[in-house]
C-alpha cells in the first residue's frame, strides 16, 4: 500500500539536516516584549491595559475582538510602557502592548494549576482554549475555539493532527514529536473529548521515520488514534492537501475542513490546548526555528511571545556570513524580512537566512507554455492563464479560471522555467478580489 499523499506538490531540497536534530532550548528575553493586538485571523483583540499598569505572566492583557478573534495573553511579569503601533513580519504596523520585562516572571492566580480535563464539560474546554488564546500554529493563525466549535459537532468524524512540516528548513513541529509526544496524544484525546462520533489521525511525512516510530508506539493502545505516514511532497502540510491525503475527501476555497467532517490542528497547536486545559498554560510561548546557511549555529527554541527577533539571532551566534535573504518562516511560504526589530508571534515558526537570495537572481523570461505549473498545482488550476489575468489586472477572468482556489503554496513559481513571479502575482490579485468582496 502507498503512501498517503495528494496530486501535485513538489520536492525541495529540504534543509532540515541544519537543526533536526538540535533539541529545543528555552531562551529567556532580555528587552522590551512587543505584543501586537493582531496575531490571528479576524478581529484584533481590545487592550484590557494602559499605560503604567502592572501585567503578570499568563495575564490576558488583550480580549478577543469579536468572534473570529483571539485574546492576547502576557509572558512576562513587568510594567505596561505605553500601546502604540509598531512592526510584524509583513511590514504591516500593527497597534501593539509595549511591556518592560522586570525579568522576575511572577505568574497571574492559578497559572500552571493542574487539573482533569475528563472532568470537564466540552462548553468549559472550549472557554478555556478561548480564554488561552490559542489560534492554529500552524502558520494561519485561526481562532482555534472557533475552529473546536463547528456548527454540527456531530458530523465532525476525522480529527487530523499535522505533523507534516512539509516547509523546507522548519523542524520545530519535529522536534515537538520528538521531545513531547506524550502531550500531543493528550491534547488530542482533549479535542476528541468535544466529538462524541470522531477518530484522531496523525499525519507524519516518511522523511520523519523516528516520530512515526515514537507516536506509533504511544498510540498502539489508544481506539480512537491511528498514525498516517504521508509521503514527503510540498506543500503536503497544507490544510486542503492533507485532508484529501488522509481521507479522501475534497475540499475548496468556499468551505472549511469541518464541511468534509475534518478539524485540522497543527501538532504545537495540540500541545498548546492540552497545556492551556490539563495545566492552565495559556499560549505564550513559540518553538522557533533558526536556520539557514547563512546562521552560525542553527537551533530550535522556547521562546517567549512578544521577544525581539534579534534575540534569536543573537543566542544563534549571528551570521557566519553576510545573509542576502532573510525570512520569518521558510523559504516556501514565509515573509522576507528587511528589519530584525520585530516581535514574536503566535504565528512565528522560523527565521531562516540565506546566504543567496536565489529568487533576486534569476530575471524573469517569457512564458514557453511547458505546462510545469498545471502540474505541480495542488489547487488543480491553470497558473499560465491566471498569470495573464493578472498582468491585464482583469479580475473577472481570474475568478473565472478560479484563482480564488490559489493556496499561495509557491509550487507553480518553483517549477517554472521561466522563472516567473506566478504566487507573489496571484496573491495580489487574491487581495484585489477579497476588498472588492468586502465593499460589495
Amino acid at each position: 500500500m502507498g503512501l498517503a499523499t495528494f496530486k501535485g506538490g513538489i520536492h525541495t531540497y529540504e534543509g532540515k539536516e541544519l537543526s533536526e536534530n538540535k533539541p529545543v532550548q528555552v531562551l529567556q528575553p532580555k528587552g522590551e516584549m512587543v505584543f501586537p493586538l493582531s496575531q490571528h485571523i479576524g478581529a484584533p483583540a481590545k487592550p484590557l491595559v494602559a499605560a503604567g499598569d502592572q501585567v503578570l505572566v499568563g495575564q490576558k492583557i488583550g480580549e478577543a475582538g469579536g468572534f473570529i478573534s483571539a485574546c492576547v495573553i502576557s509572558s512576562v511579569s513587568g510594567t505596561v510602557k505605553t500601546i502604540e503601533p509598531r512592526m510584524v513580519a509583513n511590514g504591516s504596523m500593527v497597534m501593539s502592548i509595549i511591556v518592560e520585562n522586570d525579568g522576575k516572571y511572577q505568574e497571574a492566580e492559578g497559572f500552571g494549576k493542574q487539573r482533569d480535563p475528563k472532568s470537564l464539560s466540552k462548553e468549559e474546554i472550549r472557554d478555556i482554549v478561548k480564554e488561552a488564546g490559542i489560534v492554529g500554529l500552524g502558520g494561519a493563525g485561526f481562532p482555534t475555539h472557533v475552529k473546536l466549535t463547528p456548527k454540527d459537532e456531530t458530523k465532525i468524524d476525522t480529527i487530523i493532527v499535522n505533523g507534516a512540516e512539509c516547509e523546507p528548513y522548519l523542524t520545530s513541529d519535529y522536534r515537538m514529536m520528538m521531545e513531547e509526544p506524550e502531550s500531543i496524544i493528550k491534547g488530542l484525546n482533549i479535542i476528541l473529548q468535544l466529538f462524541d462520533n470522531a477518530k484522531g489521525v496523525i499525519g507524519i511525512e516518511n522523511n520523519k521515520p523516528e516520530a512515526i516510530k515514537v507516536m506509533t508506539e504511544l498510540v498502539k493502545d489508544e481506539p480512537r488514534i491511528t498514525v498516517c505516514p504521508l509521503k514527503t511532497k510540498y506543500p503536503q502540510g497544507g490544510e486542503r492537501a492533507l485532508i484529501y491525503a488522509v481521507t479522501g475527501r475534497k475540499i475548496n476555497s468556499s468551505m472549511l475542513p469541518a464541511d468534509a467532517g475534518c478539524i485540522v490542528d497543527n501538532v504545537d497547536t495540540v500541545i498548546s490546548i492540552y497545556n492551556a486545559v490539563a495545566n492552565s498554560t495559556p499560549l505564550i510561548r513559540r518553538i522557533i526555528t533558526v536556520t539557514g546557511d547563512a546562521i552560525a549555529n542553527p537551533q530550535n527554541y522556547n521562546v517567549r511571545t512578544g521577544t525581539n527577533y534579534a534575540e534569536l539571532l543573537e543566542a544563534s551566534g549571528g551570521f557566519k556570513t553576510e545573509p542576502e535573504k532573510v525570512i520569518s518562516g521558510g523559504p516556501m511560504m514565509g515573509q522576507a524580512l528587511f528589519n530584525m526589530n520585530i516581535p514574536v508571534t503566535k504565528t512565528s515558526s522560523a527565521l531562516t537566512c540565506m546566504s543567496k537570495d536565489e529568487v533576486a537572481l534569476s530575471a524573469p523570461t517569457a512564458c514557453i507554455r511547458c505546462g510545469r505549473c498545471v502540474n505541480v498545482c495542488p489547487s488543480r488550476v491553470v497558473p499560465q492563464m491566471m498569470m495573464q489575468a493578472a498582468m491585464r489586472s482583469d479580475v473577472d477572468t481570474f475568478v473565472k479560471l478560479d484563482g480564488m482556489e490559489c493556496c499561495e503554496c509557491g509550487c507553480c513559481a518553483y517549477a517554472c522555467p521561466a522563472k516567473l513571479p506566478l504566487t507573489q502575482a496571484f496573491k495580489e490579485m487574491r487581495k484585489t478580489v477579497i476588498a472588492s468582496r468586502k465593499k460589495a
